[in-house]
């Protein structure tokens, strides 16, 4: 992405009265809260609950970005649309959360820190040709 792009990128997101939507959402704390709610716990039932979002009417009216997760940027409507493509398709930037969660600190009890940073070049290329129209790997096995 050239500076251009990305000055308009920025301003594409903060235009008008929308708003951004965080997806990022890790599998671990989907699953906290479908537990506290009785929701199975699994891939299917994330996808179908995101589906509910990226198929909400009208969603580009008020919202201008939407920040995904690696389950998610994978995701399929039910109808085999990509989330990315319903996501655009509305008028939505998608992007992508790249980090890979946070594990405790070694050597610091309680303390977290974010991971991510190995892979990372393989992880954007992919992030990259997905978000730009390329293919839409399905969701990996156990994730």
């Amino acid at each position: 992405m050239n500076v251009q792009e990305l000055i308009d990128t920025a301003r594409r997101l903060v235009a008008g009265d929308k708003g951004l939507l965080a997806m990022d959402e890790s599998n671990p704390t989907c699953n906290k809260r479908f537990a506290r709610l009785g929701i199975p716990q699994t891939g299917e039932a994330r996808r179908a609950y995101r589906e509910l979002i990226v198929a909400t009417p009208d969603l580009g009216k008020c919202i201008s970005g939407a920040i995904l997760c690696d389950e998610t940027i994978r995701q399929h409507k039910k109808d085999g649309t990509p989330f990315v493509k319903a996501i655009t398709d509305a008028g939505i930037i998608p992007g992508i959360k790249v980090d890979t969660g946070a594990k405790d600190m070694a050597g610091h009890p309680g303390e977290k820190i974010t991971e991510g940073l190995d892979g990372l070049r393989d992880r954007l290329a992919e992030y990259s040709q997905m978000l730009s129209g390329g293919p839409f790997p399905a969701v990996r096995p156990g994730a």
